[in-house]
């Protein structure tokens, strides 16, 4: 897809960073509002200090959401910093949002450093969790059209916790048979868990921006159709990534049993027998990912993935929007998915 993306790795670390200086001071001043424990591993959540609150330069994440709420404000035809405070806000909800999942998922570890539940405890990453969401709320609800952008993000959190539960009951569905997952299920999934927050981001920025309701319903669907191209992508290097890329161990998903879609589309070939036992037992990921390829799991992957991009690129171009932002959206977008597209 080569409107997406062509110009992606020179320009979108730019509008990352402009993004990032607009909103950094806000958000810290927000964490600063809270309680000094809470706002502590808020902090260290952020990558902003170690446990105890010395002061630290921990990896952070990339701030692809805060971006996408200050180009959604832009692409409406105002100015960025009119969509700060929904850049602070979906910060906020999607940091609340991987503390809880860490939990839930068990996982001990986020951006190499002990994750906050390890580190502080689980009840109080729980009660942080909670803070930010809170907090969050706060920040929109103080805001011209703040009743309109509350709306727009409780809708998105409805749909990410849907989204988080269809994927928890996957786990235990089995690999074939008429209760299989198919993979029109998991890209409702995928929407929901993904795409919902992607699309509130962009469609925040352009409510706080005083746009047209279809302008940003139409931000709207392209960020949903991201999420679900960059979870497919991040499926694919989930199986054939390169370690020294990706900073995940070379089948990782498949030696974690993951129901991802690559896997879900060789269930449906007659490979299906095979491949189920190999991933049921998690024996030779290494056969099992073979087999998926053969399959023509990996292919299919990779075409919707493509599908979901033009999906994005039509969202872009079926209302006005202000032709520089959707230059800086498209590099963002593109920068996301590039590197197996």
């Amino acid at each position: 897809m080569t409107a997406l993306g062509s110009a992606a790795p020179v320009l979108a670390p730019r509008v990352l960073d402009r993004c990032r200086a607009l909103v950094q001071p806000a958000l810290a001043e927000a964490v600063g509002r809270l309680h000094p424990w809470v706002g502590e591993m808020a902090a260290y959540a952020f990558g902003w200090c170690e446990v105890g609150g010395a002061p630290a330069a921990a990896p952070g994440g990339k701030g692809v959401r805060q971006a996408l709420a200050v180009l959604g404000a832009e692409a409406a035809g105002a100015p960025g910093r009119a969509g700060v405070a929904a850049a602070v806000a979906v910060e906020l909800v999607h940091t609340f949002s991987l503390l809880h999942d860490d939990i839930m998922d068990g996982d001990a570890a986020r951006r190499r450093r002990p994750a906050v539940w390890k580190a502080y405890g689980t009840g109080p990453a729980v009660l942080a969790g909670d803070a930010l969401f809170a907090l969050a709320v706060e920040t929109l609800a103080a805001r011209p059209g703040g009743p309109a952008a509350v709306r727009t993000l409780s809708a998105a959190l409805g749909d990410l916790v849907r989204g988080q539960a269809e994927d928890l009951l996957f786990a235990a569905r089995p690999w074939t048979g008429p209760e299989r997952v198919r993979p029109d299920e998991y890209r409702a999934m995928a929407e929901r868990k993904t795409g919902a927050l992607l699309g509130c981001a962009a469609a925040l920025g352009s409510v706080l921006g005083g746009a047209a309701a279809e302008t940003s319903a139409a931000l709207d669907r392209a960020g949903r159709h991201l999420g679900v191209a960059f979870q497919i992508v991040d499926d694919v290097l989930g199986v054939w990534g390169d370690p020294a890329v990706t900073g995940k161990p070379v089948h990782g998903d498949l030696r974690e049993r993951k129901k991802t879609f690559p896997v879900l589309v060789a269930l449906r070939t007659p490979a299906a027998p095979r491949l189920a036992a190999l991933l049921e037992s998690g024996a030779d990921p290494q056969e099992a990912a073979a087999l998926i390829e053969q399959a023509g799991g990996r292919s299919a992957a990779l075409t919707e993935a493509r599908r979901h991009l033009a999906a994005v690129e039509a969202a872009l171009t079926a209302v006005p929007l202000e032709e520089g932002a959707v230059t800086d959206l498209r590099s963002l977008l593109g920068f996301l998915v590039r590197r197996d597209l």
